[in-house]
């Protein structure tokens, strides 16, 4: 695996743990990929529109969040296993543990 695409996984990673964080500190444990993306650019997570709403699907797929279409928006709502992943009680292969203290 060349130095590109390793770098590629690990912003990935990261930025689906950022993803569950966010949304386990938010009211009702859910947000917009609207609210999200401004969020996930401050933590220093670069990415596109189309890039939030591929993890977003994935983490959907591993049972992490529910998505809702809400007109042009998504809405992802936190799911039990998906705050388990985001506390470090549970490992998904593909979203980073967090780290102590986090």
């Amino acid at each position: 695996m060349s130095l590109s695409e390793t770098m590629a996984r690990g912003l990935g990673e990261q930025l689906r743990l950022a993803v569950l964080q966010l949304l386990r500190s938010m009211p009702g444990y859910r947000a917009a990929d609207a609210l999200l993306s401004p969020a996930l650019d401050a933590m220093g997570l670069p990415h596109t529109r189309d890039q939030l709403r591929t993890h977003l699907g994935w983490l959907a797929e591993q049972d992490l969040v529910q998505l809702e279409q809400n007109g042009a928006a998504t809405i992802a709502h936190l799911k039990i296993r998906g705050i388990d992943v985001a506390k470090g009680l549970a490992e998904v292969a593909g979203v980073a543990r967090p780290q102590p203290g986090d």
